[in-house]
C-alpha cells in the first residue's frame, strides 16, 4: 500500500545518507514492510537483519572491541561482504543498546556505510537510554499509522483526493453525491483504523464491514499489551501502564476531557502513574494534547505539562477497546462515543502532519479541542461529529482573539462563513502547511 512517509525514506536517501536514520513508531505500522520494499527498490545491494532473531549480532555489539573488529565479525556472521553501495536495514534495534549507541561510530567511520534501523517501543528505549546515545549522529524520524488520505488510496479513490484538496483551498462546496461517498468513507476508517494489516483484510473481502475480522485488531491490542510486560522494570510498572492504557477511553468520555490521575483508582497521585503515562507517550501508543493558558507563538512555550488530554495512536484499535457496534457507526447514529471517536480522529490526523496538539478550556463553560501553531498563525479547531455546529466556544474565540481563521470540522460540507473555515471530517488530512 501506498505511504507517504516513502517521502522522508527518499529524502534521507538524497540528502543526508551519511547518518544512520532511525524509524520510531508503534508496532504494527507497517514500519518493517514499507523500509524492505524501499531498500529493496532504492539499493542494488540489501542486508535485513532482525535483532529479534539474531541474538549473536547483539552479543558482537555488546563485545568490548573497537567498531572495526566488530563491523569483521558482523560481517562473518552474516557471510557476506559490506559493499560501499550497501544499505544495511536493522529491524528491532530496540533490542540492543550497544549497537545503538555504536551508530555514531558508522556516521564518524570513513566508509560511507548506509543504515536504516526501526523498532517498535524504540520510543522508550531512547527515553531510558543507559548508554551513550549517538547526539547528532542519527536522524530520527516518527512514523505513524495510515491516515485517511492513504485509506483512501489504498480502497481506489486517489482521483478524489485531488478535489478534496482543491475544494479545502478554494472553500468550494464539493459535489453532494461525492461528499456523501467520503462521508461513508471515514465512517469504514472510524471501524478499521489506519494499522496496514487491518486496511489490506477489509479490502481483500471487498470493502465489506460485516466480514471485518475483528482478531485482527485484538491481536494489536494484545500485542501492544505484550510490550508492556516486556519492555518494563518490573510487573508492578506494567500493571500501572496497562491501567492508563485501558482508562483513556473512559476519560475522553468525560464532560472535561483532561486526563486525571485520580479517575484511574483511589486516591491514585501523578507520582503514581506519571512515568506510567510517560512510557505510554515515549511508546507512541498514546497521543497528548496539552493545555495552554496564552494564544501566542509558539503554543509550546505556553504549554501546560501537567494538564493535559489523551488520545489513542489509532481510532480504530479505540472503537474495538470500546466494542462499539459497527452498524452504530455506518448510520451515523447519536451515541455517547460518536463525539469521542471524531476528535481522536482528528488527533492523530493532525499529528501525523507534523502538529503538536494544544487545547484551551474553563471547565464547564467553553473548550477549543484543538490549537495548531502555522504559518498562518495559531489556528483554533472545533470538532463536531454530525452536521450540528452551533458552537458558543470558536465563536467567542474568533470574535476576542481575532485568529486569521478558525477551522470547523464536522460532516457539513466545505465553505467559509465568520471567519469560521468548514472542513468535512474527510478532509482532515489537508490540514497542513501546503495548504493552509
Amino acid at each position: 500500500m501506498e505511504r507517504k512517509f516513502i517521502k522522508e525514506l527518499k529524502w534521507w536517501k538524497d540528502n543526508d545518507i551519511l547518518k544512520p536514520l532511525m524509524i520510531v513508531g508503534a508496532r504494527q505500522i507497517g514500519k518493517t514492510y514499507l523500509i524492505n520494499n524501499f531498500c529493496l527498490n532504492n539499493f542494488s545491494d540489501y542486508i535485513y537483519i532482525n535483532l529479534m532473531e539474531r541474538e549473536d549480532i547483539i552479543k558482537i555489539f555488546e563485545e568490548p572491541i573497537n567498531i572495526s573488529e566488530k563491523v569483521e565479525k558482523l560481517k562473518y556472521a552474516l557471510n557476506r561482504e559490506i559493499y560501499e553501495n550497501t544499505v544495511i536495514f536493522i529491524d528491532e534495534i530496540q533490542e540492543s543498546e550497544s549497537l545503538i549507541s555504536s551508530l555514531k561510530y558508522f556516521c564518524e567511520d570513513k566508509f560511507p556505510y548506509k543504515i536504516i534501523c526501526a523498532g517498535s517501543l524504540l520510543g522508550v528505549k531512547l527515553k531510558r537510554f543507559s548508554k551513550s546515545f549517538p547526539v547528532g549522529k542519527v536522524t530520527i524520524l516518527k512514523m505513524y499509522p495510515m491516515d485517511f488520505e492513504e485509506f483512501l488510496i489504498a480502497t481506489d479513490n486517489k482521483m478524489i483526493i485531488k478535489e478534496i484538496k482543491s475544494c479545502f483551498q478554494t472553500n468550494n462546496k464539493i459535489n453532494e453525491q461525492m461528499h456523501q461517498k467520503l462521508l461513508k468513507f471515514y465512517r469504514y476508517y472510524l471501524i478499521t483504523g489506519g494499522m496496514p494489516e487491518v486496511v489490506q483484510k477489509f479490502i481483500t473481502n471487498d470493502l465489506s464491514i460485516l466480514s471485518l475480522d475483528t482478531k485482527l485488531l485484538d491481536s494489536i491490542i494484545d500485542s501492544y499489551i505484550v510490550d508492556m510486560k516486556k519492555y518494563t522494570y518490573n510487573n508492578f510498572e506494567t500493571v500501572k501502564i496497562e491501567k492508563v492504557y485501558k482508562n483513556i477511553p473512559s476519560q475522553l468520555a468525560k464532560e472535561n476531557k483532561k486526563f486525571q490521575y485520580g479517575k484511574l483508582e483511589k486516591n491514585a497521585r501523578k507520582r503514581d502513574y506519571e512515568t506510567s503515562v510517560d512510557w505510554l507517550i515515549s511508546s507512541n501508543l498514546i497521543l497528548p494534547c496539552y493545555y495552554v493558558n496564552k494564544f501566542e507563538t509558539p503554543l509550546k512555550g505556553f504549554a501546560n505539562e501537567d494538564n493535559f488530554k489523551l488520545y489513542l495512536n489509532d481510532v480504530g484499535i479505540l472503537t474495538r477497546i470500546l466494542e462499539i457496534p459497527y452498524n452504530k457507526i455506518m448510520l451515523d447514529d447519536n451515541f455517547m462515543y460518536k463525539g469521542v471517536l471524531a476528535e481522536n480522529y482528528v488527533a492523530e490526523n493532525l499529528i501525523a502532519n507534523g502538529y503538536s496538539i494544544y487545547y484551551w478550556s474553563v471547565p464547564s463553560q467553553t473548550e477549543i479541542d484543538f490549537l495548531i501553531d502555522t504559518h498562518m498563525g495559531i489556528i483554533p479547531i472545533e470538532v463536531k461529529a454530525s452536521s450540528n455546529v452551533s458552537s458558543k466556544s470558536l465563536n467567542k474565540y474568533v470574535d476576542k482573539y481575532k485568529p486569521n481563521y478558525a477551522i470547523r470540522i464536522s460532516t457539513k460540507n466545505f465553505g467559509f462563513e465568520n471567519n469560521i473555515k468548514s472542513v468535512p471530517l474527510y478532509a482532515v488530512f489537508c490540514i497542513n502547511e501546503n495548504y493552509l
